[in-house]
């Protein structure tokens, strides 16, 4: 069994920067690809990015390209997302998930292709 807990997440504003992390417990984490996704109210859980299990590849939804950073510490069994220049339309649920039934180079971007989940952390960007 694994086990996801996000951090960092709270109220900014427009224009602020956040930080979020991911700890996982209960598997080997490393060599597992992360990604974090995303979930605004009345819409689909999206995808915003993803890590290889090493940390040397990483993938990025257009939407937040430019504007956010995934990184991982495998030592600590975490995984970051920094978020700059938010924007109301950030305003979401964020979630952390792992797969670990994939390749460690391959990156996700289907939410269906990951194994756990985190409950995810509240973003909120006011304008």
């Amino acid at each position: 069994q694994v086990q996801l807990a996000e951090s960092g997440g709270g109220l900014v504003q427009a224009g602020g920067s956040l930080r979020l992390s991911c700890a996982a417990s209960g598997r080997t984490f490393s060599m597992c690809p992360m990604g974090w996704f995303r979930q605004a109210p009345g819409k689909e859980r999206e995808f915003v990015a993803g890590i290889s299990g090493t940390g040397g590849r990483t993938n990025y939804a257009d939407s937040m390209k430019g504007r956010c950073n995934i990184s991982r510490d495998n030592a600590k069994n975490t995984v970051y997302l920094q978020m700059n220049s938010l924007k109301p339309d950030d305003t979401a649920v964020y979630y952390c998930a792992a797969v670990y039934s994939g390749a460690p180079y391959y990156i996700p971007r289907s939410r269906r292709e990951y194994d756990y989940w985190g409950q995810g952390t509240q973003v909120t960007v006011s304008s």
